[in-house]
């Protein structure tokens, strides 16, 4: 998921859709459970703020929000209907409770492809210990079949084309969403995988060790070379442990000798803006970071306890 080249494909692929089928387009995300469908359909009102979204998007996904901010922007400039994919957490529990599929409005559930189960355990380390794990990826992909089922046999829906935005895994060989919904509604289906052909040395710690599978199918209906691309990192460091409270940014503690002590700051202290960005969570904070170099400085309005301060603070190489 970490692949912002790949992002690039996919809001392509939005884009041309939208100026081909105006007004016929959905996108259904893995990223979202389908208990936020509510709250997605707020955001596409225009009902909830930035900060609200960025919110929502962190409880369903947890961090990478910035990796799929230019698709959002165009599907909320554009009012493109957001769908939530993934099982909620109280499927996810009632599932671990051994409770059937099909019952307890869990999925029906397939376990019986011939290709799925080895092709799953080569990423899951093919260990017995991994069936469970197993079993919760056939319960991720049946519900996002069947949420994509659900869209297809809506006849409000009738000419509509559906963008399914998930992980390569999910959809590659055709064994996990697109025949797990196949098997629902007969339907045409095109497979579009994103495919890095070389990998940058520099990224080789991200490679998976993953034992080949062989597969007798084709992986995609359309390979889409592209290169891997990642968010930069960093070039300066403030020296913080952060944390996440309440619409803001919190420093936990601050590390000796660091850029945020030279600066003034605090164990507690509430980072509110940068540079008149307000600050709504971490990423806020790192997306602007990453800008800067060393010797640039920022502003930074703090609040500790009822007092709001303008500081200062100056970039510098970290003190060993």
């Amino acid at each position: 998921h970490d692949n912002i080249e790949a992002h690039r494909a996919q809001l392509e692929i939005i884009e041309d859709l939208a100026k081909r089928f105006p007004g016929k387009i959905s996108v259904g995300m893995e990223m979202f459970r389908r208990s936020a469908q509510q709250n997605l359909n707020q955001w596409n009102k225009g009902e909830l703020s930035s900060g609200q979204f960025k919110n929502l998007f962190r409880k369903n996904w947890g961090n990478g929000y910035a990796l799929y901010k230019s698709i959002f922007e165009f599907l909320n400039k554009n009012h493109i209907p957001l769908i939530g994919l993934k099982s909620s957490k109280k499927t996810e529990d009632t599932f671990r409770g051994n409770d059937q599929p099909g019952q307890n409005d869990l999925p029906k559930i397939d376990f019986n492809d011939r290709y799925h189960r080895p092709f799953s355990m080569s990423i899951f380390g093919g260990h017995q210990a991994m069936e469970k794990p197993y079993r919760m990826l056939l319960l991720w992909e049946e519900t996002m079949a069947q949420t994509v089922a659900d869209f297809l046999k809506n006849p409000s829906n009738i000419n509509s084309k559906l963008v399914i935005l998930a992980g390569g895994f999910h959809v590659q060989y055709g064994f996990g969403i697109p025949k797990r919904a196949f098997r629902r509604v007969p339907h045409s289906y095109s497979i579009v995988l994103p495919t890095v052909t070389e990998l940058p040395p520099e990224l080789k710690d991200r490679e998976m060790d993953v034992k080949h599978v062989s597969i007798p199918l084709y992986s995609a209906d359309y390979a889409w070379k592209i290169q891997y691309k990642v968010l930069p990192e960093n070039k300066v460091k403030l020296g913080v442990l952060l944390e996440n409270s309440e619409n803001t940014v919190r420093i936990k503690s601050v590390s000796a000798n660091s850029n945020a002590e030279l600066a003034g700051l605090k164990d507690g202290d509430l980072l509110l803006a940068i540079d008149g960005i307000k600050l709504i969570d971490i990423e806020d904070l790192t997306d602007k970071l990453k800008r800067l170099v060393i010797g640039d400085r920022a502003r930074l309005i703090v609040k500790r306890g009822l007092e709001e301060m303008d500081i200062e603070i100056q970039f510098m190489e970290p003190k060993q």
